[in-house]
């Protein structure tokens, strides 16, 4: 399962990850924190390194500017962000 789709969007799981690492973390802190597996934080954190949304130092990691940027930014598909007018 992919952290993100064809739109650029990032998933639940990725969300989860960058939400973990807005601090600094290694991988089993993010394991820890997101309450996820570790070889599913592994795979979805070698996508967002890749995709330049989490940055690497030593064995801590951390999520850009980008990143955070997608976090914060609502679901194409949530009700908030669709405008009614």
């Amino acid at each position: 399962m992919a952290c993100i789709n064809s739109t650029g969007e990032v998933n639940d799981m990725a969300k989860k990850i960058l939400a973990a690492i807005t601090q600094p973390a290694s991988l089993e802190q993010v394991a820890l924190q997101s309450g996820a597996p570790l070889y599913r934080i592994r795979s979805g954190v070698r996508e967002l390194l890749q995709a330049g949304l989490v940055e690497q130092n030593d064995q801590l990691y951390l999520a850009t500017a980008a990143g955070l940027a997608a976090l914060n930014k609502p679901a194409s598909g949530n009700p908030a962000a669709v405008s009614t007018k």
